[in-house]
């Protein structure tokens, strides 16, 4: 059951993780980004706090999978 939950959350993370990357690639790497600290505003902000919400339920349900498979 807690795997079924763990692929659940899995595919917004995904789909959360990508959607941040749009516009990021290696051009910060390779000074192509001017500005290097800029303040999430509107959905932005909203998508990161959704994508930090999924990732700690993903990892809680993942811990709480390693300790019932090892009872």
């Amino acid at each position: 059951m807690l795997t079924v939950i763990q692929i659940i959350l899995s595919l917004p993370l995904i789909v959360a993780i990508l959607l941040q990357a749009k516009g990021a690639g290696l051009s910060g790497v390779f000074g192509g980004e001017g500005n290097v600290y800029r303040t999430k505003r509107g959905a932005e902000k909203t998508l990161f706090i959704f994508t930090i919400v999924i990732a700690v339920l993903f990892f809680s349900v993942a811990l709480l999978n390693v300790i019932f498979v090892e009872l």
